[in-house]
């Protein structure tokens, strides 16, 4: 059986995401990520609906677009855009009502989805049942009545049998697992974010208020505990009062109801469906209790805004958890699922008003709470604030997240996970607040425009502490810790020295620090490494040149070190990036990452090379530990180098480039780095515990400013950090 409906998205993420929800609700679905592929499986044959997402890029899809509109007038065209695309598709004479514009809304598409594929089948379906209608009439037309009547039953309980014969097995319940949202938290157990496709959360039903549940039986189902599934009175009630109002006004199906259409059928309005549901929900009464469906029903519906279920609804609209709402909150929830985007507080406020009132006077005339409490509860405002999902340490958790996708894929986004990761809330707090006190600095200064970044890790396992990849995360998610590939500078000088210190040189060794003229390979020229302030100090120890930073002393040691030895250094200590053969190399013009260095220096404070590690331990929902802790470390530098480079940086802080470091009360180590033009500015460093680097410049590798150095720009920065620790 062919599909009926056909998704286009160049974002595969997305496009995964609504491929799985219409699959999950029961809609067949193709998933195309190649616009050729597409538009050849469109053309050789055309699906009642096709779902397009011009999200990433409008203008390339945009003829594409006017082709389907154009030639296919019986496909239902659903398009998802951005905002500000929605101008050009009102010129394009696309239908409003069925353009979404992000926020991503996997529901609302599946909705639209839905009742376009409910208009197709009732079309054929209504020409299907005419047609043998017709036929059936003329040949049994001159037979007698009795007969007719007899096979009439005969068919009719036929198609009965059939209906029940194929039905699900509802003991699938005894297992109901349905998307979950995976929750993130730091190690010291802050709750960093959620991942869902559903945001949901579970809770059992002996955990919700009884005046949550009174709310959803005033509104929804007040005879609940009084039949089996099915309600026959509300049914004839409901009846009488549609046939009364001359249109439909009130449904007739109980919770049971709605639960088994939730759970078990596809959204279609048929008779085989209703009769499918009123067999399934009787089952359900059958083998369940009245508390283990409102349970059950709580925690699948639909509230909008993503959210599913009554934790993640209260959550969403609240800001609480479900044991916190009052009465009137939880009237306003009651009232959200016959029609979540109608009656959204944050969509039509009067009309979520409205509804809100209409389920409180249910609950009033139920009985099921007193005049004095309804009275109280009008007063109470509606929310007016969406209180999406929790994001702290953003550039943090969007690392992660890279991470666990390519572990877990869809699982992370459904399986109700709980993620444990190796960051120190309280550190970054720290370590953001340093970053924003630090570009004030640069403010009065007249400097704007600047990015910071900031990485804090243990030496000992590699566990990142504290990240922030740049000033704001909302303006910019490229992530200048683990992204921006830049020129460390004379942050990169330890390394050289390092390498010199494995060669038999010690801290007190002597080389040349005076002015001198290289011959660069390949025919390129010549090349002289200039001082700060052009000062020459003639014969100098490795640890005053390594605490002065001058840069001639540096290039004189990797002469006589060689520079394929240093990159040999630099791989063993962790960096990746490409190290080129060449003496400005030495003096940090190869560009890496600050996460790279940072890790680097990790093996400079303990000897030991170390991974990158975010997550701790990952837990899932039936409390089993998925990922425990890990991590592998190798010992790169022995002990007499280590001691060596640990007293060489330990003299940058003393009597070197670094020596406002000097403030804090205890031992700590490190390296300004500043490169060409002033364009980026760095101090990586440590003490007996953490490693933490610092990086600032701009994007566009444009100067600082005048005078602008490591020592002047980052460190201040890294003080504060280190600090507040």
């Amino acid at each position: 059986m062919p599909s009926s409906v056909i998704v286009y998205s160049p974002d595969e993420i997305r496009g995964r995401i609504i491929s799985k929800t219409l699959q999950v609700k029961g809609i067949k679905n193709l998933l195309f990520t190649s616009h050729f592929e597409a538009e050849e499986a469109i053309n050789k044959r055309p699906p009642p609906v096709i779902i397009l997402d011009t999200k990433k890029n409008l203008a390339s899809e945009l003829n594409f677009l006017k082709t389907l509109s154009n030639n296919l007038l019986k496909t239902t065209l659903i398009v998802l855009s951005n905002p500000s695309d929605v101008p050009v598709l009102e010129e394009m004479g696309i239908d409003m009502v069925l353009c979404i514009p992000d926020p991503f809304d996997p529901e609302l598409i599946f909705l639209k989805a839905r009742d376009a594929l409910a208009r197709e089948f009732s079309m054929k379906s209504f020409a299907r049942v005419l047609k043998q209608a017709v036929l059936r009439a003329s040949r049994f037309f001159f037979r007698s009545l009795r007969i007719i009547i007899i096979l009439a039953i005969g068919l009719a309980g036929g198609y009965i049998y059939w209906c029940i014969s194929t039905l699900p097995k509802i003991g699938v319940l005894d297992n109901y697992s349905p998307y979950e949202a995976s929750r993130v938290y730091s190690y010291d157990n802050k709750l960093l974010t959620e991942f869902y496709v559903e945001r949901r959360t579970f809770i059992p039903h002996e955990k919700i208020p009884k005046h949550v549940i009174k709310a959803f039986l005033a509104v929804e189902d007040k005879r609940f505990y009084r039949h089996h599934g099915v309600d026959f009175i509300r049914i004839i009630s409901a009846l009488i009062k549609n046939i009364r109002e001359r249109g439909f006004v009130q449904g007739g199906s109980t919770i049971t109801q709605q639960l088994a259409k939730m759970l078990f059928l596809k959204p279609e309005k048929t008779i085989t469906r209703k009769i499918k549901e009123i067999v399934l929900s009787i089952q359900i009464e059958g083998k369940y209790t009245k508390d283990e469906i409102l349970g059950l029903y709580l925690n699948q519906a639909y509230f909008g805004t993503r959210a599913y279920g009554i934790e993640a609804a209260s959550q969403a609209y609240f800001g609480k958890s479900t044991a916190d709402i009052n009465i009137s909150e939880a009237a306003l929830l009651a009232a959200l699922p016959k029609a979540p985007s109608k009656y959204s507080p944050f969509k039509d406020p009067k009309g979520a008003f409205r509804r809100r009132n209409h389920v409180l006077k249910r609950m009033l005339v139920t009985g099921f709470i007193s005049k004095k409490e309804y009275k109280k509860s009008l007063t109470e405002p509606i929310p007016d604030r969406f209180h999406g999902r929790k994001y702290k340490a953003p550039y943090f958790v969007d690392y992660c997240r890279t991470i666990l996708e390519d572990k877990y894929g869809d699982r992370l986004y459904t399986s109700g996970l709980k993620i444990y990761t190796t960051l120190d809330y309280r550190m970054q707090r720290i370590a953001e607040n340093a970053i924003k006190n630090g570009i004030k600095d640069l403010q009065k200064r007249g400097i704007t425009g600047v990015q910071a970044a900031l990485l804090a890790i243990d030496p000992k396992t590699g566990w990142i502490k504290a990240m922030v990849g740049g000033t704001n995360f909302w303006d910019s998610q490229f992530n200048r810790v683990t992204q921006a590939e830049r020129q460390p500078g004379s942050a990169f000088k330890p390394i050289v020295y390092l390498t010199a210190l494995n060669n038999g040189f010690k801290p007190d060794s002597t080389i040349r620090d005076k002015m001198f003229t290289y011959v660069l390979t390949n025919e390129e020229g010549t090349w002289t490494p200039q001082n700060y302030h052009d000062v020459y100090r003639g014969v100098v120890t490795l640890k005053t040149a390594l605490a002065l930073s001058l840069n001639a002393a540096t290039v004189d040691l990797a002469k006589k070190v060689k520079i394929k030895n240093i990159i040999k250094t630099a791989k063993l200590v962790g960096i990746k990036s490409s190290i080129h053969p060449f003496y400005p190399s030495a003096l940090g013009a190869s560009e890496m990452t600050l996460m790279e260095i940072v890790y680097a220096y990790a093996a400079l404070a303990y000897g030991s090379r170390v991974g990158p590690m975010c997550i701790d331990r990952i837990i899932d929902r039936e409390q089993l530990a998925l990922v425990g802790p890990s991590g592998t470390k190798e010992r790169v530098i022995n002990k007499k180098a280590l001691t060596g480079i640990r007293q060489m940086l330990r003299a940058v802080i003393l009597q070197g480039t670094a020596r406002k470091a000097r403030v804090i009360n205890r031992k700590v180590y490190g390296k300004t780095g500043t490169t060409n033009d002033y364009a980026d500015a760095w101090f990586i460093g440590f003490d007996d515990k953490m490693v933490a680097g610092v990086w600032v410049g701009r994007d566009g590798r444009a100067p600082i400013g005048e005078n602008e150095t490591g020592a002047r720009v980052a460190l201040p920065i890294w003080i504060e950090f280190m600090k507040n620790l």
